[in-house]
C-alpha cells in the first residue's frame, strides 16, 4: 500500500459511513471539499488537501463590500461576491478545480518536496492550458492580455484567481459556451476589472475603491449572459425553426465571429451596450459575420476550387493531345510523345491558362456574389478585396486572350512557326510565370511547412498585409501544416493516386472517345426524325456522348482512393500487429507470453526520470519483440516470480468472471478458461484447462513411442511443448495430492501411497524413471486413474467403487509397473504392503471422501478430470462467438504498441458523457411479453437469437436459487429484464459498459499498491471466498435481488474482497460518468417508467451522475425558470440527492438538441479528458483495463503536435441479426477501422465521426466544446467538433489497441433513415464555413484527403447516379432524333468507348469499391480465405442490391438538401427488426427517393429498346443497359427483398388493401402521414415550400426533362406520318389540354352532381365516353392514326403529365389561389401515385404467388442466423413450438 495514504480503518473495503451530523451538510459530488475532515477515501490524498488549502489563501485581499465575509470563504467565493456568480456554480467549480489540481499534482514527476502544499508549476501549467485560446485571441486582435503575471515572479494566488474566473464564467455561460471568443471577450473585460480590484485602484468617477461594473446576486447571469443569450434566441426565432435561408439569420458561429474583430470593443463595449447593433434592436442588427451560407452546388466549387481546376485543366489538356494523335501503327506512348512534340499542340495546350484564369474569375465572382451581405461600413476592406479580386481575374483572362490570339495571328501571317511567332509564345509564357507566382510560392511553403506555420501563426501586421490578397484574415485555420515526415507520407499517397487516375483517364476514358466524336462532329446529311432546332450541327450530340464520360472522369478519384487506401490501411494495420491472434488456436500459441505482456503493458513500471529517452524506447522495442515472437521464452520467469503470475491470474480471472456475469460463457466454460489458484502442491503454472486439453494423451503417446529412450530424451521431447510439460507435471502432482487427501492420514494405505510416490520422485530426480518403471504400462494406469477421478466427479459418490478402483491401481502399481518384478517380501521390505495382508482388504476402511460442500476441492477434481479425459483440441471453447472475438482481440492488443500504463494515482482523470433523451432504459415486463402481429415477443426473439446466452443465464439463475423457469417472472424479474436490455440498444447496456471503467480502475489501483504477499494471500483467500459464494448461491432462495447492487454494476467482484479502502477514493478521483438526461425532471414529474429505471441505475452505480434541465414555473406559471441540475444516489440517505443547481438564462434547446444536451451537462464532467459515448454503445471490462494506457497518448507527439482527440476503434455488435444488419455492420466496421486508420495515418485528416472518441477536455472547453449546435447547418453535430479541432490547430489520432461496442440500425427502413440523416448532414456541410475554410487552408493533398472522405464521397455517389441519367437520356436523344441510326448504328467504336465508362459506373453501383475495404480488413483480421468467403456470401445474399439501393438514398438526400434544404434529425429507432413492414410504409419512405426514379429510368430503357437500331442486337443492348436495369430493379425490389415476409402472399394481399385505403382516406387536421396519402403528399413538398427562388428554378429546369419523352415520341407515331414539322409537337399539346379539360369537367360534375343528382353525373360520363369514341373513329378514318398509337402515346403523355405535376408543386403558393386548379393537381397526383403503387406491386405480387420464393427470401435475409442453427423461420412466420418461451 502506498505510503502517501493516510491509513483509516474500513469495513469490508468500503468507505466508512459518515457521522449523522455530517449527513445534514450539503451534498457533494465526488469529494466533500467543504469538509476536509470528513471520512471519505479521496481525502486520504494530501494533494486534495493541498489543492483545497490553496483556494483558501484569500489572505489580505480586499473584502467585497455590502456582504459579511465568513471564515470558510475561499478565492472562488471572493470572485462570486465581487462579480455576481451563482452559489452552485461556485460549488461546482470549486470541486472541479480541487480535483484537477490534486490530480495534476499527483502526476508530477519527480513529486514535489512538500506534498502538503500546491506546487506553483501545477497552477501555472493549468492556467496556460486553460487560457491558451484567450492568449491567442489577444495576440490576434493586437490587444494586451489582462493576465498580469510574469514567469519571473510567479503568483499562485493570482493564477488561481484567473483560472477560477474563467471557469466560473464558463460554468454559467450556458449556450454561450458554443462561442469561445465571446467568452474570451467577457473574460478579458472581467479580468481587467479583477486586476483593478487586486491593484486597489480607485474608481475615476467616485473616488471610491474600484468595484466591478456588474455585481450582486445573479448579476453575471442577468447582466452578461442573458442579453447575449436573448440575441441568439431572437436569431433562432427569425430562422423559423431553421427553415429560413441561412443567409437571413445569424447562427452561433456568426455571433462568435463578431468577436474576431476590433469592433466588439468599439461597438459592444463593457459593460455591454444594449443599444449596440450586435443585439437585435428593432430589427437592426450587425448581420452575418465571417461567412454567408447559401444553398447552391457552387459552394462545392468555392470550397474546393483547387481540385476542380486540376481536373478541368487535365481534361482539357488530355482532349487537346488525344485529338491531335495521328498514326495508330505506333505504340501508345510514341503516339503521345509525337503529339506533344508538335508546336500546334504545344500552343493549344497554353489554352489551359485561359481556362485557369476563367476559373479564377468564376471563383472571384462567386465569392463576391455569395459573401456580399458581409459588406458594411465596418468591413470596407473586404469589399475592396472582393472588387480587386474580380478586376484582377478579369485583367488576367483578357491578357491571356489577347496574348493567345496574337500567337495565332502571327502564325497565320507568317504561315509557319517563325521567330516572330515564337516571340509571341515567349510573351505568353512570361505572363504565365507572373500568373503562377502565387502557386510557386505556395509550393515552396508546402515543401518547408514550418515557415508557412510561422507566417500564419505570427500576428505581425506585415504578415497580415502580405497574405491579405491570398486569404482573408481569420482567427481559425492558421498554422495547419503538418511536419515534413507526415507531409512526405500523404503527398506520396496522393501522387500515386493521381498518377494512376490520370493515366487511366487519358488512355481508357478520353482517348477512346476521340474517334467517335470526330465521326459525329463531321457527320453530314443526318436524317433527323423530329424537328431539329440546331440546323445540321451535331455539337449537342457530341456533348451528350461526352457527358457520362466527363461525369465519371470527375468522380473516379473516389475509386482509386478506395483502392489505395485499402492497400495502405492493410500495410499500416500489419505494422500495428492487428489480426495476429484471430482465433483460439492462435491464442494457445501466445497465451504463455500473456503474463509478461500484461505486466509490460497494463502494470505500471517504476517511473524513471529518463523514461522518455531514446535508450528506453529502444529497450521497449526489444522487449516487445521478445513478447511478440517468444524470443527468450519470458514465460519461464513465471515459475520464479509468483507475484507476476498471481497478478496475471487475478486480472485474467476477473475478465472471465465479467464474461460469466454477461452470460456469454457458462459455469463449465469458466472452469475451463480460468487460471486456478496455486493449490494441491502443484509445482508448475496451472494453465487454463482449455490450453491443456489432449496434451496428457499426446505425452502418453510420445512415451509409448519412445519406450526405450532415456529419461532425459523423453522429458526433452515432452518439454518442447510448454503446455504438455505443465499438463504432465500438474496431473502427477494433483493425483499425488488427491490420493493422499482421500486416504486417511494415520492409515497404512496412506504410508504405502506416500512411499510409492517418494520412489517415483527419486527415480525422476536421478533420471532412472524409464529404467525403473514400465513406460508402456502408463496408458493402463491412466485409464484406471480416469475411472477414479470420474467416480469422484459424479454427483452421487460411491465409496465402494472408489475402493475397488484404488485396489486395481495398487495391483497394477505393485505387481506390473516395476520393470524388475518384486516379490511380496521385497515389496514389504520397501513398505509397499500392509503388515498383515490377510487381515483386511486394502483401502476398505481408509477412504474418507470430502463433503459435497467442499466446493474448492471438487472444483480441482473437475479440473483434473478435464485434463485426464479431454480428447479434443477445445478450439470451440468458449462456444459463444462474441466471447471468442473479445478474448482474441484483447489478447492480440496486448502485443500491440501502446504507451506504458502509469499508476492509477498518476494517470489522467477522465469522464464519460452520454446524451440521453427518452430512449429505452430497461425493457419492461410488458415490452418483453407483448407479441407482434406474427405472434413473436421480444423475449422469444432474444431467446432464439442468443440461445447459448439464454442457457447460461438460466444456469446462473438456478445457481442463485430459482427452482423453475417460471420464477424468472417473479423473484428474478429484474434480472430477466436486465438480461434482455443488455442485448438491445438501451441505456442500461451503455451504463453497464461504462461502469466497467470504474471497476477496472479499482482493481488496478489495488494491484498498483498491493505487495506480493497481499496478492499471494489474496489468491488463496479468493478460493475460499468463491467456495463460500458457491455455498451461498446453492442455498439462496432468490429473494432480495432488488437490493443486490452487484446485479447491475457487478461491483462486488471476486477481487473486491481484497480491497483495502483507498481503491474507491482513487477510482472516484479518476473517473466520473455523467448521463445528460435532458428531460429527466419532467419524466420524474409525470412518473414515467424511464425515471424510475434511471434512479435504479444510479442506485446500482456509485460513480454515475445524472444531469438534467429542470423547468420551474414562476409566479402564476406565466414564466419558467430553467436550471442545469446534477443528481446522484446517496446510499447513506437511501435516496436521490441534488448536488448542483445552476440557473440558465432560458431554454437549453435553441439549435440542435443533442449538442445542447451535451453542452449543459459538460460543466459537471471532470478530469483532463472526456469520452463521448452514445446511447447505442457498450464497453467491455477487459478493454477498460487499457484506458490509462490510452490516456497516456496525450503525452506523446503524433507528428508535430500532441493529440487533442484520441480516436478509438469500434466493434459493431448488431451484425448477427440478419444479412442486412451484417452488410451494414461490415460497411461500418471497415469505416471505423481501416477507414479511420488511413485518415489518421498517413493522411492526417481524421475528424470526429461520432463516438467513442476521447477529447482533451480543457483544450475543447476553451474552444467551443465537443460539438456545434447551430440549427440545421450543424445537424451532423459530431463531425464539426473534428472540423473545429483541425481548424484550431488540434490533432486527431486513431488507436486500435482498445475498442468500444456499438449498435447499428438493423432494418432497411432504419438504415435508410440513418443514411438520409447522414447524407442530409453532408449536404449542409457543403454550405458551412468550416468546410470552406478547411478546403482553402489545408495544403493541396490534405485538401484532397478531406474532400474525398467527407462531402466528396456523397457528391461522387450522386455523380454515379447522374452518370446513369446522363448515359440513358443521351442514348434516348440519339435514338429518337435519328442520329444513332445515321451515324452510330454500324460503329463499334463509340460503343467500345462507352464500355469502360459503364463498367466503372457498374463497379461503383454494385458496391464493389465499398466492399474492397471490407475484404482487406477481413483479410487482415480474420484471414484471406475467410474474407473471400464472406464476400461471396455477401453477393449471394444480394449485398449489391442493398448497396445500390443505399447509393440512391445518399444521392437523393444529399442533392435535395443542397438545393432545397429540409435536413432534419431522423429518429431511426434502435429496436429489433423482425416484423413485416407494410407496402404503404415502404411506399411512403421510398416513393420519391427510389420508386419514381426507377420507373423513370425503366421507361427510358423501354423507349430506347423500342426505338433504337442498336437495341435490335440483343447482346449489345444487354451489355449497354444491364447496369441500368440492375439499378432499376434494385431500387424497386430492395424494400421487399429485405423485408421479413416480403413475399408472403396473404401479407401482400392485405398490404394492397391497406395501400388503397391509405390513398383514398381524406383525413382531418390531426391526421398523420401514416394514415392519409394527402397528408403525406403535402409533407413530401415541405422542402419546396422553404426553398428559395434559385432552388425552384433549378427544380423546374430538371422537371422539364419529362417533356422530352413527348417531343421525341410524337414524331414516331403513325398519325405523324413521318412529318418533322414543329406543328406535330404543337398539336400534341392540344391532346394534353383536352385531357386535362375533360378531367376538370369530370371533377366539377362529381363535386356538383354525384351526391344528390347522381344520374346527371353518369350522363356527363356517358357523353364524354361517346365523344372519345367518336374522336378515335374520326382519327382512324381521316388520318394515319392506328391503335398502336394509343399505347405508344401513353409513353409520351404520362411523363409529360408527371412533369407538369412537379412544376405545379413548385408553384403551389400561386396555384392555391385557384382552388379548382389546385384540387385538380391533387387529384391527378393521387392517380399517379395509384399508378406507381400498382406498377411496383405487380412484381411483388408475382413473386409472392410463386411457390418457394418466400422461403428463399427468408433464407437470404436471415442466412447468418440459419448458419447458427437458429429457429428464424419460427420468428418470421410466428410459429412458436410449445415450451419455447418461459411461462409466467
Amino acid at each position: 500500500m502506498s505510503l502517501r495514504h493516510r491509513t483509516v480503518p474500513s469495513q469490508n473495503g468500503r468507505p466508512l459511513a459518515a457521522d449523522a451530523a455530517r449527513i445534514e451538510e450539503e451534498p457533494y459530488n465526488i469529494i466533500p471539499v467543504n469538509n476536509l475532515l470528513a471520512d471519505h477515501p479521496s481525502l486520504r490524498f494530501p494533494e486534495v488537501r493541498a489543492a483545497a488549502a490553496a483556494l483558501k489563501t484569500v489572505g489580505d485581499l480586499r473584502r467585497p463590500p455590502y456582504v459579511q465575509w465568513r471564515s470558510h470563504y475561499d478565492l472562488l467565493d471572493w470572485l462570486a461576491l465581487f462579480f455576481g456568480f451563482q452559489k452552485d456554480n461556485v460549488r461546482n467549480q470549486r470541486e472541479h478545480m480541487v480535483l484537477h489540481l490534486a490530480n495534476a499534482q499527483m502526476r508530477l514527476s519527480p513529486p514535489p518536496d512538500n506534498i502538503d502544499s500546491l506546487d506553483s508549476a501545477v497552477v501555472r501549467r493549468f492556467r496556460r492550458k486553460l487560457l491558451a485560446n484567450y492568449a491567442s485571441w489577444c495576440s490576434y486582435l493586437g490587444k494586451k492580455s489582462n493576465i498580469w503575471i510574469s514567469d519571473r515572479n510567479p503568483d499562485s494566488r493570482r493564477e488561481l484567481l484567473y483560472v477560477g474566473l474563467y471557469l466560473l464564467i464558463w460554468g454559467e455561460a450556458a449556450n454561450l459556451r458554443f462561442m469561445p471568443e465571446c467568452l474570451c471577450y467577457i473574460f478579458h473585460n472581467m479580468a481587467s476589472e479583477l486586476n483593478k480590484v487586486l491593484e486597489d485602484c480607485l474608481d475615476e468617477n467616485t473616488g471610491q475603491p474600484f468595484l466591478p461594473s456588474i455585481s450582486g446576486e445573479n448579476a453575471f447571469l442577468n447582466g452578461v449572459v442573458k442579453p447575449i443569450y436573448d440575441t441568439i434566441q431572437a436569431e433562432i426565432d427569425e430562422s423559423k425553426n431553421g427553415t429560413e435561408a441561412h443567409c437571413k439569420w445569424r447562427n452561433y458561429d456568426d455571433i462568435n465571429e463578431y468577436f474576431w474583430t476590433d469592433r466588439c470593443f468599439s461597438k459592444l463595449k463593457w459593460p455591454l451596450d444594449g443599444g449596440s447593433n450586435f443585439f437585435k434592436n428593432r430589427g437592426k442588427s450587425v448581420g452575418k459575420t465571417g461567412f454567408v451560407e447559401r444553398r447552391t452546388f457552387f459552394y462545392l466549387y468555392r470550397s474546393f476550387d483547387r481540385l476542380w481546376v486540376m481536373l478541368a485543366l487535365f481534361l482539357q489538356a488530355a482532349i487537346i493531345v488525344a485529338w491531335e494523335e495521328k498514326s495508330e501503327r505506333d505504340s501508345v506512348t510514341k503516339q503521345l510523345w509525337n503529339a506533344l512534340k508538335a508546336t500546334d499542340v504545344q500552343v493549344r495546350l497554353l489554352t489551359v491558362f485561359l481556362t485557369w484564369s476563367g476559373m479564377r474569375l468564376l471563383q472571384a465572382v462567386l465569392d463576391a456574389a455569395s459573401q456580399f451581405p458581409l459588406i458594411s461600413r465596418e468591413t470596407k476592406r473586404l469589399f475592396f478585396r472582393m472588387l480587386m479580386k474580380v478586376i484582377a481575374a478579369t485583367v488576367w483572362i483578357i491578357a491571356f486572350i489577347v496574348l493567345y490570339t496574337n500567337i495565332w495571328k502571327q502564325k497565320r501571317q507568317d504561315r509557319q512557326w517563325s521567330k516572330a511567332a515564337n516571340t509571341k509564345i515567349y510573351q505568353f509564357l512570361y505572363a504565365v510565370v507572373f500568373f503562377l507566382v502565387p502557386e510557386i510560392l505556395a509550393l515552396a511553403l508546402f515543401i518547408i511547412p514550418w515557415i508557412r506555420n510561422f507566417l500564419e501563426e505570427t500576428n505581425w501586421k506585415i504578415f497580415f498585409a502580405l497574405t491579405w490578397w491570398f486569404q482573408g484574415k481569420s482567427f481559425v485555420g492558421r498554422g495547419l501544416r503538418e511536419g515534413l515526415v507526415d507531409n512526405i507520407k500523404y503527398s506520396t499517397f496522393w501522387i500515386f493516386v493521381l498518377a494512376t487516375k490520370f493515366t487511366f483517364s487519358y488512355f481508357l476514358q478520353v482517348k477512346p472517345m476521340i474517334k467517335p466524336s470526330k465521326l459525329l462532329w463531321n457527320l453530314k446529311d443526318v436524317k433527323y426524325e423530329w424537328h431539329q432546332f440546331f440546323g445540321n450541327s451535331n455539337r449537342f450530340s457530341v456533348a451528350l456522348l461526352w457527358l457520362p464520360v466527363v461525369l465519371i472522369y470527375l468522380m473516379d478519384i473516389q475509386i482509386w482512393y478506395a483502392i489505395y487506401s485499402s492497400i495502405v490501411g492493410a500495410v499500416v494495420g500489419l505494422f500495428d500487429h492487428l489480426g495476429e491472434i484471430r482465433d483460439m488456436g492462435q491464442l494457445r500459441l501466445r497465451f504463455q507470453f500473456f503474463a509478461s505482456a500484461i505486466q509490460f503493458n497494463l502494470m505500471p513500471e517504476e517511473q524513471l526520470l529518463n523514461a522518455r529517452g531514446f535508450g528506453n524506447k529502444f529497450k521497449d522495442g526489444i522487449h516487445r519483440l521478445k513478447l511478440r515472437y517468444g524470443f527468450g521464452r519470458p514465460f519461464k520467469k513465471l515459475e520464479s516470480n509468483h507475484g507476476e503470475a498471481n497478478k496475471f491470474a487475478l486480472i485474467w480471472n476477473e475478465i472471465i468472471l465479467a464474461f460469466r456475469e454477461e452470460d456469454i460463457v457458462s459455469d463449465r466454460e469458466v472452469e475451463l478458461l480460468e487460471l486456478p489458484k496455486n493449490s494441491w502442491n502443484v509445482t508448475v503454472i496451472r494453465w487454463p484447462c482449455f490450453l491443456l486439453c489432449n496434451e496428457l494423451l499426446l505425452a502418453l503417446s510420445q512415451a509409448k513411442e519412445l519406450v526405450d529412450a532415456p529419461d532425459k530424451w523423453l522429458w526433452h521431447k515432452i518439454s518442447k511443448n510448454e503446455y504438455r510439460r505443465c499438463a504432465v507435471v500438474e496431473a502427477f502432482d494433483s493425483i499425488k495430492y488427491l490420493l493422499l487427501s482421500i486416504i486417511k492420514v494415520d492409515t497404512e494405505e496412506h504410508s504405502i501411497v506416500t512411499v510409492f510416490f517418494q520412489m517415483i520422485d527419486l527415480s525422476i530426480q536421478s533420471e532412472l524413471f524409464t529404467k525403473t518403471f514400465r513406460v508402456d504400462l502408463l496408458p493402463k494406469i491412466y485409464e484406471t486413474l480416469q475411472k477414479l477421478v470420474g467416480l469422484l466427479n459424479d454427483e452421487k459418490k460411491d465409496s465402494g467403487r472408489v475402493v475397488n478402483v484404488l485396489q486395481s491401481l495398487y495391483e497394477i502399481a505393485t505387481r506390473q509397473f516395476f520393470i524388475e518384478k518384486k516379490t511380496t517380501e521385497e515389496l514389504s521390505s520397501i513398505r509397499l504392503t500392509p503388515h498383515d495382508p490377510a487381515s483386511k482388504l486394502l483401502f476398505q476402511n481408509a477412504i474418507r471422501l470430502p463433503e459435497a460442500s467442499k466446493e474448492d476441492f471438487y472444483r480441482q477434481v473437475r479440473r483434473l478430470h478435464t485434463i485426464l479425459t479431454s480428447r479434443d483440441s477445445m478450439h470451440s471453447v468458449p462456444v459463444n462467438l462474441e466471447a471468442r472475438r473479445r478474448i482474441a482481440f484483447f489478447s492480440n492488443s496486448l502485443f500491440m504498441n501502446m504507451p506504458h500504463a502509469p499508476q492509477v494515482e498518476k494517470m489522467m482523470a477522465f469522464s464519460v458523457l452520454t446524451p440521453y433523451y427518452s430512449e429505452e432504459v430497461v425493457y419492461s415486463r410488458e415490452q418483453l411479453r407483448n407479441e407482434t402481429e406474427d405472434g413473436i415477443s421480444t423475449l422469444y426473439y432474444l431467446q432464439t437469437i442468443y440461445a447459448d446466452e439464454w442457457r447460461n443465464f438460466k444456469e446462473r439463475m438456478h445457481r442463485e436459487g430459482i427452482k423453475t423457469d417460471g420464477e424468472l417472472w417473479t423473484t428474478k424479474l429484474r434480472e430477466l429484464r436486465l438480461w434482455a436490455s443488455y442485448r438491445g440498444q438501451t441505456l442500461a447496456r451503455t451504463v453497464r459498459g461504462m461502469m466497467y471503467y470504474y471497476r477496472a480502475l479499482k482493481m488496478l489501483a489495488f494491484l498498483d499498491s498491493a505487495s506480493e504477499m497481499d496478492i499471494q494471500e489474496g489468491a488463496q483467500e479468493l478460493g475460499s471466498v468463491r467456495s463460500l459464494q458457491g455455498e451461498m448461491d446453492g442455498r439462496s432462495d432468490g429473494v432480495g435481488t432488488e437490493n443486490d447492487r452487484s446485479s447491475l454494476s457487478r461491483a462486488s467482484s471476486s477481487v473486491s474482497a481484497l480491497y483495502k479502502g483507498h481503491e474507491y477514493g482513487t477510482a472516484l478521483m479518476k473517473f466520473t460518468y455523467v448521463v445528460a438526461c435532458q428531460i429527466y425532471g419532467s419524466q420524474k414529474a409525470k412518473k414515467e417508467p424511464q425515471a424510475e429505471e434511471i434512479l435504479y441505475l444510479m442506485k446500482q452505480n456509485e460513480a454515475l451522475r445524472i444531469a438534467y434541465v429542470d423547468e420551474v414555473p414562476v409566479g402564476r406559471g406565466d414564466t419558467t425558470e430553467y436550471y442545469s441540475v446534477l443528481v446522484k444516489y446517496d446510499h447513506q440517505l437511501e435516496k436521490e440527492v441534488e448536488i448542483f443547481r445552476v440557473k440558465l438564462p432560458g431554454p437549453v434547446k435553441l439549435g440542435e438538441g443533442k449538442p445542447e444536451n451535451q453542452n449543459h451537462a459538460m460543466i459537471f464532467t471532470r478530469g483532463d479528458a472526456v469520452q463521448t459515448i452514445d446511447m447505442n454503445q457498450d464497453s467491455y471490462f477487459e478493454e477498460a483495463l487499457k484506458m490509462r494506457n490510452l490516456l497516456q497518448e496525450y503525452r506523446h507527439y503524433h507528428g508535430i503536435r500532441k493529440p487533442t482527440i484520441l480516436g478509438v476503434r469500434e466493434h459493431i455488435f448488431t451484425g448477427s441479426v440478419s444479412s442486412l444488419a451484417w452488410f451494414m455492420s461490415a460497411q461500418e466496421t471497415s469505416f471505423v477501422t481501416l477507414g479511420q486508420r488511413v485518415l489518421a495515418n498517413p493522411l492526417k485528416v481524421r475528424m470526429h465521426y461520432g463516438h467513442p472518441d476521447v477529447f482533451d477536455r480543457f483544450w475543447f472547453l476553451s474552444r467551443g466544446g465537443i460539438s456545434k449546435a447551430s440549427r440545421v447547418i450543424n445537424i451532423s453535430e459530431d463531425i464539426f467538433a473534428g472540423f473545429n479541432c483541425t481548424l484550431r490547430g488540434g490533432n486527431v489520432t486513431h488507436h486500435e489497441y482498445i475498442q468500444v461496442g456499438k449498435g447499428r440500425d438493423v432494418g432497411l427502413n432504419q438504415i435508410s433513415m440513418f443514411e438520409a440523416k447522414v447524407a442530409s448532414g453532408n449536404g449542409e456541410q457543403v454550405l458551412s464555413r468550416d468546410v470552406y475554410r478547411l478546403g482553402h487552408r489545408l495544403d493541396f493533398f490534405r485538401m484532397l484527403s478531406f474532400f474525398y472522405t467527407t462531402v466528396g464521397f456523397f457528391f461522387n455517389t450522386m455523380m454515379v447516379i447522374l452518370t446513369v441519367y446522363a448515359f440513358l437520356w443521351g442514348r434516348l436523344y440519339l435514338a429518337l432524333s435519328g442520329v444513332e441510326k445515321s451515324a452510330l448504328a454500324d460503329s463499334a467504336d463509340s460503343n467500345a468507348a462507352l464500355a469502360v465508362i459503364l463498367n466503372q459506373q457498374f463497379i461503383i453501383q454494385l458496391g464493389l469499391f465499398t466492399a474492397l475495404p471490407m475484404i482487406v480488413e477481413w483479410s487482415l483480421e480474420e484471414g484471406f480465405l475467410l474474407a473471400i468467403w464472406n464476400f461471396i456470401r455477401m453477393q449471394i445474399q444480394l449485398s449489391s442490391v442493398f448497396y445500390t439501393f443505399s447509393m440512391g438514398t445518399r444521392a437523393h438526400y444529399f442533392g435535395r438538401t443542397i438545393l432545397h434544404g429540409g435536413a432534419k434529425y431522423r429518429a431511426t429507432g434502435r429496436g429489433f427488426v423482425v416484423e413485416h413492414k407494410g407496402f404503404t410504409e415502404n411506399y411512403r419512405l421510398y416513393a420519391r427517393s427510389h420508386f419514381v426514379k426507377a420507373i423513370e429510368l425503366g421507361l427510358i430503357l423501354i423507349v430506347y429498346a423500342s426505338h433504337s437500331p442498336i437495341a435490335k442486337n440483343s447482346l449489345i443492348y444487354i451489355a449497354m443497359t444491364i447496369s441500368s436495369w440492375f439499378l432499376v430493379l434494385s431500387w424497386i425490389m430492395a424494400p421487399f427483398v429485405f423485408n421479413p415476409s416480403g413475399f408472403d402472399w396473404l401479407k401482400t394481399v392485405y398490404d394492397f388493401e391497406d395501400f388503397m385505403n391509405w390513398i383514398w382516406y381524406q383525413g382531418r387536421i390531426s391526421t398523420k402521414s401514416e394514415q392519409s396519402w394527402e397528408k403525406w403528399w403535402y409533407e413530401e413538398q415541405d422542402h419546396l415550400r422553404n426553398t428559395g427562388k434559385p432552388g425552384k428554378i433549378v427544380e423546374v429546369i430538371l422537371d422539364l426533362r419529362f417533356f422530352f419523352f413527348q417531343y421525341g415520341i410524337v414524331y414516331q407515331l403513325k398519325i405523324a406520318n413521318g412529318s418533322t414539322s414543329l406543328l406535330v409537337y404543337a398539336f400534341s399539346w392540344i391532346y394534353i389540354f383536352t385531357v386535362f379539360a375533360i378531367f376538370l369537367v369530370i371533377q366539377y360534375a362529381r363535386d356538383r352532381y354525384s351526391a344528390k343528382t347522381h344520374i346527371r353525373y353518369r350522363l356527363v360520363q356517358f357523353l364524354l365516353i361517346v365523344l372519345a369514341i367518336l374522336v378515335i373513329v374520326a382519327l382512324l378514318e381521316f388520318t394515319h392514326f392506328s391503335f398502336i398509337d394509343i399505347f405508344t402515346s401513353l409513353l409520351a403523355f404520362i411523363p409529360t403529365g408527371w412533369g407538369i405535376l412537379l412544376i405545379a408543386q413548385t408553384q403551389r403558393r400561386w396555384l392555391k389561389r385557384y382552388m379548382i386548379m389546385w384540387n385538380a393537381v391533387v387529384s391527378v397526383a393521387r392517380l399517379y401515385d395509384i399508378m406507381f403503387g400498382i406498377l411496383i406491386m405487380v412484381p411483388v405480387a408475382f413473386l409472392s404467388w410463386m411457390p418457394g420464393f418466400q422461403s428463399m427470401q427468408t433464407r437470404i435475409l436471415f442466412n447468418e442466423a440459419f448458419s447458427r442453427g437458429l429457429r428464424i423461420m419460427q420468428i418470421v412466420t410466428g410459429k412458436k413450438s410449445k415450451g419455447d418461451e418461459i411461462k409466467s
